[in-house]
């Protein structure tokens, strides 16, 4: 077994963690299920890969996500930071460590639990237990989440949850790479933290690397890149597959001229020390969802992070899938999956050959369409759109390096397509388009869907049925209602993939364009920002060499030297 070990730093990782990890709870969930459907009964997925065996003090077994969350003080809501498991209560980290004085505490009033929580923990003092419909408990997640363990049906270790203490401030100015750079290098958190990763790797027997997802909108941006300073430093030789997420909200708070070039700046700087300190980063994060061509099935509230985070983990848990495929005989192919890698596999393929990219665009289709006979209904590689912003469209790149995930694909009138059947759909596909080829294409499948929990948020629009299945656009379909949710659709076909091709270089030179405009060239509005982040003129022109030459990578004919900006 290869395990791997998952971060998640900041408010919206941890949104889209929650629901990343509802998946995982509900497909073992169906595993014991024995009135679940056959395709969930056969999976063929290692769960030990991203799941840890333990006992509680008591003797009793556990297992949980081999997993550490770090966000703000006071954000778990009604979850303790110990889990729910094990009757452990660690005294509060500090983030001052030479303060002698006399020390009060303040305890605020716990956060009372949903209907959802009430029923999953069985509290049914006020409330009668058989008395909390489905119905009432979806009304009351659409209505009701203020954190993501509101929705969170996972037990988790007492090692996982980690609040930042000591950030004497709002949460909305803990807004900028520099506010964020030194609050774990500093103090006793950033080694509490490095201790609790120490715990989970030293108990992996061949870890075949670290999945970390960080909203990198603020401050949080600055942690990560502290951790992963840590990571370098002690286990250099395990790959690091970073996704740097952010909700649209983000894009709304850019309402002066000074906060937008305060963003643009923190967007460089962050983007530049991120990419330097993993194998390989995937941007992930649109300014509108619902206004996307990815939403083409979908109806999302964009400013409900509960809602836009369920898109982006459905397709991160794709991209996961081939990670923990059981390899079944010599060619590790078998009638219910086929294409399984480890994560280092796919970062080389990505990133380790060719140009050297090491930034990836994320795409997905959420459902794709339906297969009749041996072809999709309509094109496959038309609907799968990307999740990561400022991305150049309809691309013919001959060097790009791709590698897609397609399972639970269905045929018409819900039917089950083949391993082997998609595959051909897929190939036929790649030989009858009209665009470019990729240099390299991996492709892998399997025959499970994406299961849809209870706590899934209600975002499918009419034409998606039971199973994912595309409807016809009937009078009987216009008259239900615009919004489907885990009542109505149980699983649905997913499709994604990850790119290393040049229609990331808009993302790119944005970035080279940012730190250039505002913080290289003589006079520079941005300079003192930039000096209040602390950071030098030498740093400075370091973010910008960089930048440069993740952009030459992708486009070695045009000149990005930074002499003309002087």
């Amino acid at each position: 077994m290869k395990e791997l070990v998952t971060f998640q730093v900041g408010s919206y990782a941890n949104f889209i963690g929650s629901h990343f990890w509802n998946f995982q709870d509900e497909l073992l969930g169906l595993l014991e299920d024995p009135q679940a459907h056959l395709v969930f009964k056969n999976q063929n997925l290692d769960m030990d890969v991203l799941y840890r065996n333990g006992e509680t003090q008591q003797g009793i077994p556990t297992y949980t996500p081999r997993l550490i969350s770090v966000d703000f003080h006071g954000s778990l809501g009604s979850m303790s930071s110990s889990g729910t498991l094990y009757n452990h209560n660690p005294s509060p980290s500090s983030g001052v460590a030479t303060w002698t004085g006399n020390v009060s505490t303040q305890a605020s009033e716990p956060h009372k639990k949903n209907l959802f929580l009430q029923r999953l923990y069985d509290e049914g003092q006020e409330i009668n237990e058989s008395e909390i419909l489905d119905t009432d408990v979806v009304k009351s997640l659409e209505d009701g989440v203020q954190y993501w363990t509101d929705f969170s049906k996972v037990h988790y270790h007492p090692q996982s949850l980690f609040e930042l203490n000591g950030l004497w401030m709002d949460p909305k100015e803990f807004n900028n790479y520099g506010i964020g750079r030194n609050t774990v290098s500093e103090g006793l958190q950033g080694d509490e933290i490095n201790e609790r990763l120490r715990f989970f790797m030293e108990e992996c027997d061949h870890v075949q690397g670290i999945q970390f997802m960080v909203d990198d909108s603020g401050g949080f941006s600055g942690v990560a890149a502290s951790l992963l300073e840590n990571i370098a430093d002690e286990y250099p030789n395990v790959p690091v597959l970073l996704f740097s997420v952010r909700s649209p909200n983000y894009y709304n708070t850019l309402t002066s001229r000074k906060l937008s070039i305060t963003s643009n700046l923190h967007d460089a700087v962050s983007f530049s020390a991120l990419s330097s300190l993993c194998k390989l980063i995937v941007p992930v994060g649109l300014p509108s969802l619902n206004e996307s061509r990815v939403s083409q099935y979908l109806n999302v509230e964009d400013v409900k992070l509960y809602q836009s985070s369920a898109v982006y983990a459905s397709a991160i848990h794709s991209i996961n899938l081939p990670y923990r495929m059981k390899k079944m005989g010599p060619t590790g192919e078998s009638s219910n999956e086929s294409g399984a890698m480890d994560l280092y596999e796919c970062i080389q393929m990505l990133a380790g050959q060719g140009r050297q990219n090491t930034v990836a665009i994320l795409d997905a289709a959420m459902p794709p369409p339906s297969m009749t006979g041996k072809r999709f209904q309509h094109p496959l590689l038309g609907n799968l759109h990307p999740l990561t912003p400022e991305t150049a469209h309809d691309v013919d790149d001959s060097q790009a390096i791709e590698t897609m995930i397609l399972h639970g694909a269905l045929g018409a009138g819900e039917k089950e397509v083949s391993v082997s059947e998609v595959r051909e759909a897929v190939e036929t596909e790649y030989e009858n388009t009209s665009s470019t080829r990729p240099r390299f294409s991996h492709l892998s499948v399997s025959r499970c869907p994406l299961p849809i929990p209870l706590p899934f948020p209600s975002i499918f629009n009419n034409l998606v049925g039971r199973r994912g299945d595309l409807l016809s656009n009937s009078p009987t379909v216009s008259e239900s209602p615009s919004r489907r949710g885990p009542l109505d659709v149980h699983s649905i076909p997913m499709a994604a993939r990850l790119r290393s091709t040049t229609a990331v270089l808009p993302f790119l030179e944005n970035r080279l364009g940012y730190i250039r405009k505002f913080g290289i060239e003589r006079g520079s509005i941005g300079a003192n920002v930039l000096t209040s982040w602390g950071f030098g003129r030498e740093e400075i022109e370091e973010i910008g060499e960089n930048l440069s030459k993740m952009v030459l990578a992708l486009n070695p004919q045009q000149d990005y030297s930074s002499d003309d900006s002087d």
